[in-house]
């Protein structure tokens, strides 16, 4: 049961009805190119002693709708809601789905109607499933539990509120919408149209080359070389050219996010033994295309005599000492919702996604530094930065969240959850 075309991930629907035989279910106006069962609004499905009925419930997408599970008894147990309804939270107007012509501001009020006249009359007991938790892009401001009652939903989530009007509801879930990623409309369309089998991806990907095949390949095919280890150990060495994005955190929305294209020839450097965990990562949002990997990792290269490059990265009493002494520019590559809530006074914000939009704002002529929360998207920038020519950077170990241990001036901070 399929709630609508995926933007930020392939869902594996023709794979899993491949490897089982199981029919793939949409709801009405979905126009899938392979076959598959188009719901009626509100036919029922009986799967044993349970049935499950789809209601349409566009807004999110034009074809979006959730699917009711009834027990043995013909009692509404929970709803599947996708990204119609989520906890604390409702869809936003799909950004990759606009250019069928449709305002975000329409699918706003399209949404509307949907949770008001067929969600929220639903029980207060019945339970709610989302497509999505905190941290997806397809929200402003999802909760991370999982389920939660539709009752208390309407206690606690804005856009369940009773006096809510249609009015109030479009500026709400409109507000503040960030452009989407470039590869929210080629998930879309892959997930409509079919994607490559993941085993021959996996084969593809899984390519051993050494140093010099692997040279001679990026040479070749102008492949992104892209290093998923531990930001760590990118710091310490890696190989000139190279983007920094760690398996080990928000690993294939970064991905998505910076690799602008899917059929763009990719090379990995990775950890030993998960070559495979990364080729299935990034074929989760999309990116097929990867052409083979350094066989023995950086430390293959590094014995084979080739050019190396570094990153500086000092701790944040370091960068603290340094930036009061020189007064050099400081970049902070937070989300916008970070940095409104507290940031260093004298930093510039340039949120990590649009980088590459925004090169011309870092200075060539002197040295700078950069930092995020944590340390994982700042040394993400550092490769990117470091790739475009911009060599004279330093990476702040530890992010804001080690430098609020200092004593640099900083804003004032302000609770996420009463910005707008």
């Amino acid at each position: 049961f399929e709630t609508h075309f995926h933007a930020d991930f392939i869902s594996g629907h023709l794979t899993l009805a491949n490897k089982t035989g199981a029919k793939i279910v949409y709801g009405p106006q979905a126009d899938p190119n392979f076959e598959s069962i188009i719901a009626e609004d509100n036919q029922v499905f009986k799967i044993g002693a349970v049935t499950i009925t789809a209601i349409h419930t566009p807004g999110h997408t034009l074809e979006s709708t959730s699917y009711i599970l009834k027990d043995e008894n013909g009692k509404e147990y929970c709803i599947f809601t996708g990204d119609t309804l989520f906890l604390g939270d409702v869809g936003i107007p799909d950004v990759a789905q606009r250019y069928m012509g449709v305002s975000k501001e329409e699918l706003a009020g399209i949404l509307y109607e949907s949770v008001n006249n067929r969600i929220k009359p639903l029980p207060d007991n019945i339970l709610v499933y989302p497509g999505h938790g905190a941290g997806s892009a397809c929200g402003k401001n999802m909760m991370k539990e999982t389920v939660d009652t539709l009752g208390n939903q309407k206690r606690m989530n804005y856009a369940l509120r009773a006096d809510m009007t249609r009015e109030e509801f479009i500026q709400e879930v409109t507000d503040g919408l960030a452009p989407p990623p470039a590869y929210f409309p080629m998930n879309v369309a892959m997930n409509r149209d079919g994607y490559e089998n993941l085993d021959r991806v996996i084969a593809k990907g899984s390519r051993a080359l050494s140093p010099a095949e692997f040279e001679a390949a990026a040479n070749e095919t102008e492949a992104v070389i892209l290093d998923t280890r531990h930001q760590s150990n990118f710091i310490e060495g890696f190989i000139p050219q190279s983007i920094f994005i760690g398996i080990d955190d928000a690993f294939a929305p970064w991905v998505g996010a910076l690799i602008k294209d899917v059929k763009q020839p990719i090379l990995l450097v990775a950890e030993a033994g998960r070559v495979e965990e990364v080729i299935t990562r990034m074929s989760r949002v999309g990116f097929d295309n990867t052409i083979g990997y350094l066989e023995g990792g950086f430390e293959a290269w590094k014995a084979d005599n080739r050019e190396v490059d570094s990153l500086r990265s000092i701790p944040a009493n370091e960068f603290e000492q340094e930036v009061t002494e020189n007064k050099l520019p400081v970049f902070d590559m937070r989300k916008k919702g970070e940095w409104d809530s507290s940031h260093l006074t004298d930093a510039t914000h340039v949120c990590l996604s649009g980088i590459n939009e925004h090169l011309a704002e870092f200075p060539k002529d002197k040295n700078f530094y950069v930092h995020c929360a944590g340390g994982y998207r700042s040394v993400i920038a550092a490769s990117i930065l470091k790739m475009r020519g911009y060599h004279n950077l330093t990476d702040v170990a530890g992010g804001y969240d080690a430098i609020q241990t200092t004593h640099l001036p900083k804003t004032e901070e302000v609770c996420p959850s009463t910005l707008k």
